[in-house]
């Protein structure tokens, strides 16, 4: 099931079609920065921003020969473009049209995720304030707490999901920088003003210093830019999975009508799209891994990194991109079960107002020791199935000698845990 956010457009962001495209227009700018340096003919540059052009059927021709993708790439241009080709590629190494290339392509991949993550971060926000004041169990240690609103738990989504934009406009930008400074970085058979020039009209910046590639820790702060997105995203659909248990059933994906849930039992509605979403998170973070082993290179540059990135730059850009519009989808249509949420919130028969109790009793001059060992001991009659917590405490001498009825009666108030609910909303998504 591919919910309507998920874009072909991020795939065809790694289609060869648009690689060569990048490729091609870093090439044609390194021509034209030469021409304007005086170094070679301004006829030549125009001749090769007029017939540049690729086939990349011919491309991997030439590549089954040359066994070097950049060299059959520029001898499929160089063929389109007549004896001015000599002046492609001009002083360059592969890396520097790679990996100026890359930056370009990154920044368009990320921009995709970016815009995916406004998409979840919106439908996370109208949901939140949709059940702002739809009362729930907190739970901790998987065991009832005290009480909350989903909508409280939406926007701690929603606030993570704003750190998790802010690390991707930082990997962004950290991206954003391109080389083209000759095989070891040096300059010594380019003009460093040529670098300036490709980088300008790319809207990338030059990095200040570089051998024969940019440094991979940019590469590794994208990758675990998206492994962290990837987290934040499983952490929401394992929640999503919890209350979608039988027991639990306060909140479900959306149950398409003629869909199926079990090959052998005709019953089962099952959470497939979050448990999807957490195995997707699994593959996205493992990337993470080979692009940190990418930073170490041998002396000025190897190879090693190469393989890795033409799998990791993809795969993981791609799995993003799914992944979020799957969690985008699965958060709009969320079924929701306030009337469950208020039963599973009365389950524990009022134990979930202990700590007001325990409070009440230490501003009523008992120590805290005291009065710990009060409430904890009707507390655990409650578990024993002897009654009611408010009742237990009202047949307490101990307890009422401290709190009249009307003080407990107040202290059994839901509203008690909601009254700054405004104020943390205010806080995440403003005024």
């Amino acid at each position: 099931m591919i919910e309507r956010y998920s874009r072909p457009r991020m795939a065809a962001i790694w289609e060869q079609d648009n690689k060569y495209k990048v490729w091609l227009e870093v090439e044609m700018l390194a021509a034209e920065a030469w021409a304007e340096l005086g170094a070679i003919p301004r006829e030549a540059a125009e001749e090769i921003r007029a017939r540049g052009k690729f086939d990349p059927a011919r491309v991997d021709e030439i590549e089954k020969e040359t066994r070097h993708d950049v060299i059959a790439f520029l001898t499929n241009v160089g063929e389109y473009v007549g004896p001015s080709a000599r002046y492609l590629h001009w002083g360059l190494t592969s890396s520097d049209m790679l990996d100026t290339a890359n930056a370009v392509i990154f920044r368009q991949a990320l921009d995709v995720v970016l815009e995916d993550v406004e998409f979840l971060m919106d439908a996370i926000k109208k949901r939140a304030f949709e059940h702002k004041d739809t009362v729930m169990i907190g739970r901790s240690h998987g065991i009832h707490a005290e009480p909350i609103t989903f909508g409280l738990k939406l926007a701690i989504w929603y606030d993570e999901m704003a750190r998790n934009k802010r690390r991707l406009e930082s990997a962004r930008e950290t991206i954003s920088y391109g080389k083209i400074s000759g095989a070891v970085g040096t300059f010594a058979h380019i003009d460093p003003r040529v670098e300036a020039y490709v980088c300008e009209r790319l809207g990338l910046k030059p990095a200040p210093a570089s051998n024969q590639v940019i440094q991979r820790d940019r590469y590794a702060e994208v990758f675990c830019a998206l492994a962290l997105l990837a987290s934040s995203v499983e952490k929401m659909a394992t929640e999503i999975r919890h209350l979608q248990r039988t027991e639990v059933l306060e909140a479900e994906e959306y149950f398409r009508k003629g869909q199926k849930g079990s090959s052998a039992m005709p019953h089962k509605r099952n959470p497939i799209l979050s448990e999807n979403l957490c195995g997707i998170a699994r593959l996205v973070r493992s990337y993470a891994i080979p692009a940190l082993e990418n930073v170490a290179l041998w002396h000025e540059r190897d190879i090693s990194h190469s393989s890795v990135e033409r799998v990791i730059g993809p795969d993981a850009f791609i799995a993003t991109d799914f992944m979020l519009g799957r969690l985008t989808g699965l958060i709009e249509r969320l079924v929701v079960y306030p009337d469950r949420m208020k039963k599973n919130l009365d389950l524990l028969k009022g134990l979930i107002f202990s700590q007001q109790v325990l409070l009440a009793l230490t501003q009523k001059g008992v120590s805290r020791e005291d009065a710990y060992r009060a409430v904890q001991t009707r507390a655990m009659e409650v578990w024993e199935g002897k009654g009611a917590f408010k009742d237990l405490l009202l047949a307490d001498e101990a307890v009422c000698r401290y709190l009249s009825r009307a003080e407990l009666d107040a202290i059994f108030d839901i509203g008690y845990h909601t009254k700054h609910v405004d104020t943390i909303f205010k806080r995440v998504f403003g005024a």
